[in-house]
């Protein structure tokens, strides 16, 4: 079928956009296609494929998410039968030899490096969401797969709008060749931006507004919403909007469907079921027979038992209403029977976080912006223009809709003009985040000499961006050393030298030790301080393991954060202060407990200065700067301030190698690798060629563990619950409870030893820090390897089963990766893959 035939068997004629792109195609050149969500990006890449299985060649469709990898694997199935397309996921591997093979993108970057051969008769690959590139812990696989991919494989990058799109295409031109780029600004279906804001003052309450007014060719902000809040009493008059009114007014106005972004899985689960609550009902009797016939057709491969535990009758109501929440806490089951609810026009609100806004088909008449502020993890920071634009993309319906609405809800916080001015700006430009790993270093020294493998790293599109960005590192060396000159003048004390009395806490002799014998006298409820540093600041003891060695305790800070300290982590002269009375019960793993312990140590009050004296000497004690009210401030400010330094010596680095930034981070990654053991000359040792198959974010730590032996004796549960440390990342401070059996718990200090002398090796050759382990979920996988129910495990657990879920599936990746790259290890892993996938676990894959 030629190119003119494909498009006259489609239902509605091509876009222009659509046409151009598949021209490029058809002739040969690789394309960036950049345009807004639902725009019909999709069709360009069945074009791609249609024309490469007409050409009786291989083609890829590549996705960063594996839900979304399912969703196409359907779609393409649907479109040329089974027999003809194959998945390959990190859970699934079906039919991979096929013609067309949907797959993540990780998975294309393995084959790439490991098995090259498969690659030669692949005609096309299709980058889904290449702007994911930006990702700053995945987004480097999509530079590896355009650079290292075979010559003569035809590129096809789908993009969201990005401003920079013409600097993109031209490095993926100086990869690939000839490339078209594809710019489409333009979205189906127009949008216009709203404002809400509640009026206490007036009878109807909600007033909505549009949020921009078009003046010429140019957009500002809507002036009757700036004189309303350039009145006096603002504060006291106006409201955010509560969720129930705006739904409310949503529907009588008509513009249900609606996604309703909340940055907070608690936040989605409490819309939804106080919307549920409330007794609305946004369905007929006909559609709630029909959403339970296909809620238990979803749900019939998960047990009662497990269905119980993750309410699912709660859900079910709340889903025959119309209503539903969405977020990365919910099993796959339970998401994806939202998603194909609301694409069927049965579900009319879903509350959701931004995770919703990556990939997966649900577009709705209206998307709801409760607040242009979203926490990280760390802080809050404000949505760039681009967020703005991917979050409200959804809104409109192509074929369905004539306009679609993005209301964003007033907050006192946030003005109204900073609101108008991302709402107008558009687009961002996309930033690489483009960096050599341990894993990418030994597939570079695997396949191509040194001189070849640098180049290929100037090549990247981080470098590439780099050698433009002179600029900006000098503006950055100009801000870090005014913040320097800041924290200097901060540090200074009129009682004596700061940073003799820094260098004195430092270089205190025996410091360890006595951090070490502190924590083991310290008793329950007891009080210490830590006078400089990360954790500098008041804590006290709410847990502590008899007999530990080296010692831990459990601490909760004046914030109400809970830490595990060891002795490493308290640095040079914690001095303890006395002790309060902690809550009854004792429950500390209770957040309300913990509030109240935070609260009582806010209101502590120290022993005098001879008194803790008595208890503790502090090496540094004698010092004029130990007896200054304001040693802590001066302290952290002086480490800041060394920190300061560092950094701004680093810019300057940075700007005299200008174009080379990269490559010096790959040479300190060798000599740090060949240090260890994985690289000699430009050669891999045997611990080398294992870290070649190791993918994960701990790639060189995995590998040191195994090298190290560190899983050699355990059983398969205890493995499955050891190399859980790699993949688990708390969403909040978390105690790390104790592992439970003692060669995990020898393990686990194994493996956090050598954590502490890689970070230590990274910080003397100015590399990225590798995040930290964490052996949180240790317990649970135990258990649950050993048979435990769901119900038993998350009871009394901060852990949302979607989490669970994840993490397992997360956990049983790295797990085939261990078994397939350690001969040594591959029944105890085989083993832990079959005892942890069951049960709700084993659902997550491809249904």
């Amino acid at each position: 079928m030629s190119l003119t035939a494909f498009f006259e068997s489609l239902a509605f004629p091509p876009d222009v956009f659509q046409q151009v792109a598949a021209e490029a195609i058809e002739s040969g050149e690789s394309v960036v296609v950049a345009a807004p969500t639902g725009s019909g990006k999709t069709l360009v890449a069945e074009v791609a494929v249609h024309l490469a299985m007409e050409r009786g060649r291989r083609a890829f469709y590549t996705t960063p998410l594996k839900a979304l990898s399912n969703q196409k694997f359907a779609d393409f199935r649907n479109a040329y039968g089974e027999s003809r397309v194959g998945l390959l996921t990190g859970d699934n591997s079906l039919n991979g030899d096929a013609p067309i093979v949907v797959m993540t993108t990780e998975v294309l970057r393995n084959m790439i490096y490991t098995d090259p051969g498969t690659l030669e008769d692949l005609d096309t690959v299709i980058l889904d969401e290449v702007h994911y590139l930006q990702d700053r812990f995945r987004g480097a696989v999509w530079e590896e797969v355009i650079i290292h991919a075979p010559t003569h494989v035809q590129m096809v990058c789908l993009s969201a709008t990005v401003s920079n799109a013409d600097e993109f295409t031209e490095w993926v031109r100086t990869r690939r060749g000839p490339t078209t780029l594809v710019l489409e600004e333009n979205r189906p279906v127009p949008l216009e931006s709203l404002y809400a804001v509640k009026d206490r003052f007036q009878d109807e309450g909600l007033i909505v507004e549009p949020l921009l007014v078009r003046r010429g060719g140019r957009v500002d902000p809507n002036p009757d919403i700036v004189r309303m809040f350039s009145r006096r009493g603002t504060r006291r008059r106006y409201a955010t909007p509560r969720r129930g009114e705006v739904v409310a007014t949503l529907a009588a106005a008509q513009m249900l469907p609606a996604i309703y972004f909340i940055f907070s899985r608690a936040g989605c689960e409490d819309a939804a079921q106080r919307l549920a609550d409330g007794g609305v009902s946004l369905t007929g009797p006909d559609q709630r027979s029909e959403i339970r016939q296909l809620v238990e057709a979803r749900t019939g491969h998960l047990d009662d038992q497990d269905l119980t535990v993750l309410g699912y009758d709660r859900w079910l109501s709340q889903l025959q209403q119309g209503v539903a929440a969405h977020h990365a806490g919910l099993v796959p089951a339970f998401k994806e029977t939202v998603e194909e609810l609301f694409l069927k026009g049965l579900i009319q609100v879903v509350f959701a976080t931004e995770t919703l806004s990556l990939g997966i088909n649900m577009p709705a008449k209206t998307v709801v912006l409760e607040n242009l502020s979203r926490f990280t993890g760390q802080t809050h920071e404000i949505l760039r223009p681009g967020d703005y634009t991917q979050l409200t993309g959804r809104a409109g319906r192509r074929g369905i809709d004539v306009q679609g609405y993005g209301v964003v809800l007033y907050s006192r916080f946030i003005d109204f003009d900073r609101v108008a001015g991302i709402a107008s700006a558009g687009m961002h430009a996309l930033r690489s985040s483009f960096r050599p790993t341990y894993n990418m270093a030994a597939n570079l020294v695997a396949n191509y000499s040194q001189v070849e493998a640098e180049r290929l790293l100037r090549a990247s599109y981080g470098q590439y961006q780099r050698r433009r960005s002179a600029d900006s590192l000098r503006r950055a060396l100009a801000k870090q050393e005014k913040r320097l000159a800041r924290l200097q003048r901060d540090a200074q004390c009129e009682r004596g030298d700061v940073a003799e009395y820094v260098d004195l806490l430092r270089d205190g002799a025996g410091h360890k030790e006595a951090a070490a014998e502190l924590l083991r006298n310290l008793r329950l409820g007891q009080v210490f301080e830590i006078p400089g540093g990360k954790r500098s600041g008041r804590y006290v003891v709410v847990k502590k393991w008899r007999g530990a060695d080296p010692p831990r305790v459990v601490v909760v800070s004046e914030k109400g954060k809970v830490f595990q300290f060891r002795s490493g982590d308290l640095g040079p002269g914690p001095v303890p202060l006395g002790s309060i009375s902690l809550p009854k019960p004792y429950q500390p793993r209770d957040s309300r407990f913990r509030q109240r312990v935070a609260s009582a140590l806010r209101g502590f009050r120290p022993a005098s200065a001879e008194r803790v004296g008595r208890v503790y000497s502090d090496p540094a004690a004698g010092h004029a700067v130990a007896s200054c009210p304001d040693r802590s401030s001066h302290v952290e400010a002086a480490r800041l301030a060394q920190r300061a330094e560092r950094e701004a010596t680093r810019l300057r680095h940075q700007l005299t190698v200008e174009g080379e930034g990269l490559v010096a981070e790959f040479r300190a990654i060798l000599d740090l690798l060949t240090e260890w053991g994985y690289v000699e000359g430009w050669g891999l040792t045997a611990a080398g060629e294992r870290l070649r198959f190791i993918y994960n974010e701990l790639d060189l730590l995995v590998a040191d563990a195994v090298a190290t032996g560190v899983f050699t004796d355990l059983d398969p549960a205890e493995t499955a619950a050891l190399a859980s440390c790699f993949v688990f990342e708390p969403r909040v401070d978390q105690v790390e409870p104790r592992l439970p059996t003692a060669r995990l718990d020898e393990g686990w200090d194994r493996i956090w030893s050598r954590y502490e002398a890689l970070r230590r090796a990274e910080r003397g050759r100015r590399l990225p820090e590798t995040r930290e382990p964490h052996s949180g979920f240790g317990e649970l996988v135990f258990a649950w390897a050993h048979g435990e129910n769901l119900e038993s495990l998350l009871g009394d657990d901060d852990l949302a089963a979607g989490d669970f879920v994840r993490t397992c599936r997360q956990l049983l990746d790295l797990l085939r990766q261990l078994r397939d790259a350690t001969p040594d290890l591959r029944e105890q892993t085989a083993d832990a893959i079959r005892m942890l996938d069951r049960g709700v676990v084993a659902a997550g894959g491809v249904t």
